[in-house]
């Protein structure tokens, strides 16, 4: 009976949230894909860092005019790009950096992100619903692990999408750098101690939050995902002053914006 009362309201309240599945219990990244693949309206069914289109677990290159690189499969394939990186918080981990007594496999010990999983913390963190979104395989890949930055050129050429990769650093197009720089302060806020700010990227993100200020996008989805994702997104109290948008967009107009 106790199930059962549960199971309706966790449907009352995803019809309440306007989410397209019940609220689920989330604490690894692979239910964190699941619900996101089903909740794509969150994002307006575009990437983060291109603003293509997204249809089902495919990308709409020619949407967005995006150059694929090397790996044409990867290129077409949806993924789920942590802004901050696995890696980058992963390390702050002993079962990231040396590994763990229960990380053994056939005899054999093993460290680095498998082991950290074991780590309920990190577990959270990686699966923290503000810091995934929808990206480009390809580009998701390239992007690795580098941290953000301003860059004046890039090794690669992605057409329109005019992202940029040079010297271990990645800087997205503006459409993308105040939730970008969002995402961050706010993961740095919930799991302190972690490293995932360093003061020099602190003053990038805060004038890249001033410059491309919060969308009516990002407080529909914050507010959407606070249920889900546990606790109110740091800059939810910003909402208050942003006006509705009758249709849901992309962050800002995709056209790069001049700074200057």
């Amino acid at each position: 009976m106790i199930k059962v009362i549960f199971v309706l309201f966790n449907l009352l309240l995803a019809g309440t949230l306007g989410l397209a599945n019940p609220i689920e219990d989330i604490g690894k990244f692979g239910e964190a894909k699941r619900f996101l693949n089903k909740n794509l309206d969150l994002f307006d069914f575009k990437t983060i860092y291109c603003g293509c289109q997204v249809l089902g677990k495919k990308i709409d290159l020619a949407s967005c005019g995006y150059r694929i690189q090397k790996n044409a499969k990867r290129a077409l394939r949806l993924e789920w790009e942590h802004v901050v990186p696995a890696e980058n918080f992963g390390k702050s981990f002993v079962e990231w950096r040396n590994g763990a007594p229960e990380c053994t496999r056939r005899g054999k010990s093993f460290k680095g992100r498998k082991c950290a999983e074991t780590n309920p913390e990190f577990q959270r963190m990686e699966a923290d619903l503000y810091n995934l979104f929808p990206e480009i395989g390809e580009l998701n890949g390239l992007r690795n692990n580098f941290s953000m930055a301003q860059l004046s050129g890039s090794k690669y050429d992605f057409g329109s999408c005019k992202a940029k990769i040079e010297d271990r650093k990645f800087e997205p197009m503006d459409l993308a750098k105040g939730v970008v720089a969002r995402s961050y302060m706010n993961f740095e806020n919930r799991y302190p101690g972690h490293g995932v700010v360093s003061g020099k990227n602190r003053k990038l993100y805060e004038a890249w939050d001033k410059l491309y200020p919060v969308s009516p996008l990002e407080c529909r989805r914050w507010r959407k995902l606070e249920g889900v994702a546990g606790y109110p997104h740091l800059f939810i109290g910003r909402c208050e002053g942003v006006r509705s948008a009758p249709t849901d967009r992309q962050e800002t107009d995709p056209q790069e914006i001049d700074p200057s």
